[in-house]
């Protein structure tokens, strides 16, 4: 079988895995690959994702590794099995390759967990928020900014999909203070924000510029849990490529990073209690205020 020259991801994160079980079982790779009958050489190149595994020699492998996780197993197999099509498939070449990334990797996901400190959530952005964001990203013209706006629209449909996905926001009010898109369009944004919240599925948390602690974590970051958190993806975004980050320390440490913001953020928005029964100060009524200002 040829070798990938491109390797996704998804690929990349599955030959990773495989290593971090072959060495957490302290085999070394020409041991592990008699397990299921090959080389040494050709077990590396599956773990650098330029090849695949087939089941059967998976599950071999997971049995010699001593991974007793049904659950892990069950996402690991569904992660090496995948043909990596999706309706992200279709704009292969118009939009970045990292975008494509991300797409394979929420499509996988069960349950989100989002900081934002400088722009609402990608897919909680509007059309024209979206546009504003993009109408001088790529002055090369090697990526199209239409292009991108309709794949942004296209993920927000995991939002209402029926894979009973749950999302958590936590975005910094610095973030919904920017006027860049304009005023109408910051406003049209801030009321979709809090038509989003109504979403069962979906809770929002703004946090303040006044908080009474300081925040743990200053980047952004999304996180990304497929319903194993020994799976979960955390998504850096960079100025030129998204980092994907795996490693079991970072996912444990991304968890608790984000329960510790969302501990000092405000109380979510929550549309369905009467505002007597709310605290005093909370994400509603902040972005009550910033809409207020809007106005004049």
């Amino acid at each position: 079988m040829a070798l990938r020259t491109q390797i996704s991801e998804r690929q990349r994160r599955f030959g990773a895995e495989l290593r971090r079980l072959r060495e957490t079982a302290e085999l070394a790779v020409k041991d592990a690959g008699a397990l299921v009958g090959m080389g040494g050489p050709q077990l590396s190149h599956i773990e650098a994702g330029r090849t695949g595994l087939d089941s059967a020699r998976l599950a071999t492998l997971l049995d010699g590794y001593g991974c007793t996780d049904d659950t892990y197993v069950a996402i690991l197999k569904e992660l090496g099995n995948s043909n990596g099509k999706g309706w992200w498939t279709d704009f292969k070449g118009q939009v970045p390759p990292l975008a494509l990334d991300l797409a394979e990797t929420e499509d996988r996901t069960v349950a989100f967990y989002v900081y934002d400190t400088l722009y609402v959530p990608g897919i909680l952005q509007l059309p024209s928020y979206t546009e504003a964001i993009y109408q001088d990203a790529y002055p090369d013209g090697r990526w199209g900014a239409a292009a991108s706006v309709r794949f942004r629209m296209y993920r927000q449909r995991i939002l209402t999909d029926d894979k009973l996905r749950q999302f958590r926001f936590v975005i910094h009010e610095a973030a919904l203070r920017m006027r860049f898109p304009g005023d109408t369009v910051m406003r049209a944004q801030l009321l979709h924000l809090l038509e989003m919240a109504e979403l069962p599925n979906v809770t929002i948390q703004v946090f303040p510029f006044n908080a009474p602690k300081m925040v743990p974590f200053t980047g952004s970051f999304l996180l990304c849990d497929p319903g194993c958190t020994a799976l979960s993806t955390i998504i850096l975004d960079g100025p030129k490529r998204a980092e994907h980050l795996g490693d079991p320390s970072d996912t444990i440490a991304y968890h608790q990073k984000f329960q510790e913001i969302s501990e000092i953020a405000l109380p979510a928005i929550d549309t369905s209690k009467p505002r007597a029964g709310l605290p005093s100060r909370d994400s509603w009524g902040l972005l009550q205020h910033l809409l207020y200002l809007l106005q004049t």
